[in-house]
């Protein structure tokens, strides 16, 4: 009798034991998933905001340069036209950036970087405007326009830095 017990608490120890190891390998296997998902999307999400603020800057640079041509003395509408054409590139690949962030998340940068992506159309319709009349007229058009299309580029400085502030709490760069 005594070994049939031993016997029956030897297996049911044994399967106690094995099953509270299956279940430290499961969890343990859980969590590493957890951990390479996390770091995947914080790798993703660092790749699609520094692919958003680099394309900020370029659409940035590429908009100075038409509003340099438009204001240097002796420039015409052939190299208006070719410093405008420039913006178009620029603004496909800000638009792309932007589609990522809205997509990387989480809500707070997209939603900030949305407000971003709205000051950035705004300036980028002013010099639309500007340079489609300057070209169209021969007529660097500087009192209707200079004004309008600054005051659009200090309006955009506040959206950058919440998005930059945004996205380092997201990514928890933030010390």
């Amino acid at each position: 009798m005594a070994a049939i017990v031993g016997a029956a608490v030897g297996t049911v120890g044994g399967l106690g034991g094995g099953l509270l190891s299956v279940a430290s390998q499961s969890r343990h296997h859980r969590e590493q998933r957890r951990g390479e998902r996390e770091r995947w999307r914080d790798e993703m999400r660092r790749d699609a905001y520094n692919a958003y603020l680099a394309a900020t800057r370029h659409l940035n640079a590429a908009w100075w340069k038409v509003a340099d041509e438009l204001a240097a003395e002796g420039s015409a509408p052939p190299e208006w036209r070719a410093a405008f054409v420039e913006t178009h590139d620029a603004w496909a690949q800000f638009s792309t950036a932007s589609s990522a962030v809205a997509v990387a998340g989480p809500r707070s940068a997209a939603a900030v970087g949305a407000d971003l992506h709205r000051a950035m159309r705004a300036w980028h319709m002013i010099g639309v405007q500007w340079a489609r009349a300057a070209i169209r007229d021969g007529l660097a058009h500087l009192d209707d326009y200079e004004a309008r299309f600054e005051a659009a580029a200090a309006a955009k400085q506040g959206p950058v830095t919440a998005f930059q502030e945004t996205a380092r709490i997201a990514l928890d760069t933030e010390d």
